[in-house]
């Protein structure tokens, strides 16, 4: 997985709605936080426990020694269960659907055996049908979290994105009523805010899990992504700051926190010792080293800022990389240069206003 800066962290001049929105969706879906929504949804999915043992559903409905005639009909349920466990174990799913469909029609009310038979026409890549029975399964129990992950899954696959994100939701929001000091899915949820833009919401999160964990770094780092977002300046490099004093090897916040100090032209000495520490640990992270072409700029060291531009630029294609290398190519006198990547930078991202004015001033004054 690639670390790359986040690059809807620009300054605002350089960074219009559009663009910060599209960065941090693709940032966001590349960050660990939101790997780790997806390994902890598939652990959730896939955690097949007998059905009578977890179906919660059935057992507050009826009671399973509560009536002989019911009592037989869930021995007669969890055998057709059992029978097709183990077809799907063995890799029959012809076999293992017929009797996952045999124990439903005996119990309909099952949420747990609904969900299993979706697993099964998964694995037979029978996406549609997996999704029926798993919109079933929610039906019968909403609450649980199984269904919506394992959803969740599907859609992914499908590249339905709004709606695997809602399942995700859902999925942790379920999940955090059965394990309220669970981190793991707190940063999830705070991680999917922050890929759907709802800042607050995320926020909101973040500071839950630093009152149950006041060292969590990772969370002060989130908390100073979306007060950057929210123009909260002092507030984001507070909690950059603070990331950083619990963890001095967290090279996402001291290369965020330096290009911060960058584009708000203060502190550029500790910046470029910051952006250099980060580089580091990551010596071929194509942003870091865009944040290192951009001190030299800043130091008023042309030459050394285009060396480390053009590096970003090999492992990292990116609308600002090109922006950056069109200043530095002016102040070195090469206008040809500076309008083709200026050029190269709209063709990635034509929304960028400020670009677009320093391409037709070089026009009008230049051509």
């Amino acid at each position: 997985m690639e670390k790359a800066k986040f690059c809807f962290f620009r300054s605002p001049k350089n960074s219009f709605e559009l663009k910060r929105r599209d960065n941090l969706r693709r940032t966001i879906l590349k960050f660990e936080y939101f790997n780790g929504v997806i390994c902890l949804c598939l652990t959730l999915a896939l955690s097949v426990l007998p059905a009578q043992a977890k179906d919660t559903y059935k057992t507050e409905k009826y009671g399973l020694a509560a009536d002989r005639q019911i009592h037989k009909e869930d021995t007669r349920s969890l055998s057709h269960y059992i029978i097709a466990g183990y077809y799907q174990g063995q890799g029959d799913l012809e076999r293992a659907v017929r009797e996952y469909k045999k124990a439903i029609a005996i119990d309909p009310q099952s949420s747990w055996l609904h969900l299993n038979l979706a697993s099964a026409f998964i694995q037979k890549d029978k996406m549609e049908e997996a999704v029926v029975e798993l919109k079933k399964s929610i039906e019968l129990d909403p609450e649980a979290v199984q269904p919506h992950a394992l959803l969740a899954l599907v859609y992914a696959n499908q590249e339905k994105t709004d709606l695997a994100t809602a399942e995700y939701i859902l999925a942790l929001e379920n999940h955090v009523k059965f394990e309220p000091q669970n981190l793991d899915t707190y940063r999830g949820l705070g991680a999917i805010y922050l890929q759907q833009n709802k800042l607050k919401q995320a926020e909101g999160i973040f500071k839950l899990i630093l009152n149950l964990s006041p060292l969590d770094a990772e969370a002060h780092f989130f908390l100073g992504n979306i007060y950057y977002n929210l123009k909260d300046y002092p507030s984001a490099e507070k909690e950059l700051k603070s990331a950083i004093k619990l963890r001095a090897d967290y090279h996402e916040a001291l290369n965020f926190l330096g290009y911060f100090y960058l584009e708000q032209d203060k502190n550029i000495d500790p910046a470029g010792a910051m952006i250099k520490k980060a580089l580091e640990i990551e010596p071929e992270n194509g942003a870091y080293l865009d944040s290192l072409g951009w001190f030299y700029y800043k130091k008023g060291r042309f030459p050394e800022a285009l060396n480390y531009l053009e590096k970003a630029a090999s492992f990292l294609s990116d609308p600002v990389i090109y922006d950056h290398l069109g200043d530095v190519f002016l102040k070195l006198g090469d206008l040809e240069q500076a309008e083709i990547n200026w050029q190269k930078s709209l063709k990635l991202n034509s929304q960028q206003e400020a670009v677009k004015a320093k391409l037709s001033e070089f026009i009008q004054h230049g051509q």
